[in-house]
């Protein structure tokens, strides 16, 4: 743990005001949930990931998304990639993602891209990924409440995603909704 140097009282309600540039800096949002952890005299607050709570089972299903599709598949929460499976997968595991795969998953809506059609190729990770040539995205939303989205990415040239791909990404981004309601 790093050791900020501010210091903040709790009011009458047992509240607390985290800054806001460390609300910034680990990407904390009005309506964020954050789960706490107590070792003896010291509570610590975590971002709440429920999918993160379910990491084994998005590397599995991000691995048959894979298979089935033939794409590089990803899975992750509103704030990194949990899992990926093919072709350039290692350099997503584990990354941030970017503001513009932030807004799409906020938007709710799914959004599909090909450079081959003239599509905006949006980035998911903030540092460099896979060259990608075609994609689409799908937010899982459970509860109203957007936990993440599944991804499907390419990076042959000239690739154009089909209706039979984005219907095995709202699937998949259905299936993994239905694990938390």
């Amino acid at each position: 743990m790093k050791a900020t140097g501010i210091v903040r009282r709790i009011d009458e309600l047992g509240r607390v005001v985290i800054p806001k540039e460390i609300r910034r800096t680990l990407r904390i949002r009005e309506g964020d949930p954050l789960e706490l952890f107590t070792d003896r005299d010291e509570l610590m607050l975590k971002k709440y990931s429920p999918i993160a709570s379910v990491e084994r089972f998005a590397e599995g299903t991000a691995r048959s998304l894979n298979e089935q599709s033939g794409y590089l598949s990803v899975i992750s929460d509103t704030d990194t990639v949990l899992a990926a499976a093919g072709t350039g997968k290692k350099s997503l595991v584990g990354k941030t993602v970017s503001e513009k795969l932030t807004a799409v998953m906020t938007s709710r809506k799914s959004y599909l891209a090909s450079k081959a059609e003239g599509g905006d190729i949006l980035p998911l990770v903030d540092e460099d990924g896979p060259a990608i040539t075609a994609e689409i995205v799908v937010p899982i939303v459970s509860a109203g409440d957007c936990l993440g989205c599944v991804a499907l990415l390419s990076t042959e040239e000239g690739c154009v995603m089909g209706a039979s791909a984005v219907k095995l990404a709202r699937l998949t981004a259905d299936i993994i909704a239905n694990q938390f309601e």
